[in-house]
């Protein structure tokens, strides 16, 4: 009986530790599940630091004035994009850049 109980218990735990070093999850499970807004919100912070560096950077002399224009409008278009699809998600009445932004794309 008692060599059952250890046969049983060796097996127990050679299952507990194969499962902890061999088992791997899948990339997807352990990945922190985000929902598309807050993807969005972390884009449109994103695109606000990069306009704050760019401000930074064109007073310091790193940026011609045509450089600086061209970077600047690319950034704030690609924000008002965002704040337009933030602004569906959410069911929130549109914004004047929203407005603007829409109307850039049908041109």
């Amino acid at each position: 009986m008692g060599a059952a109980v250890a046969i049983a218990c060796a097996a127990v735990l050679l299952s507990v530790l194969a499962f902890v070093f061999l088992v791997r999850p899948a990339a997807e499970d352990m990945a922190p599940h985000r929902s598309r807004l807050d993807q969005l919100l972390e884009r449109r912070d994103t695109i606000y630091e990069n306009l704050r560096d760019l401000r930074f950077e064109h007073r310091a002399g790193k940026f011609s004035e045509a450089d600086y224009e061209e970077t600047r409008e690319a950034l704030e278009e690609e924000a008002a994009q965002v704040l337009a699809e933030i602004e569906i998600l959410t069911g929130t009445a549109p914004s004047v850049t929203t407005r603007r932004a829409r109307a850039s794309e049908t041109k």
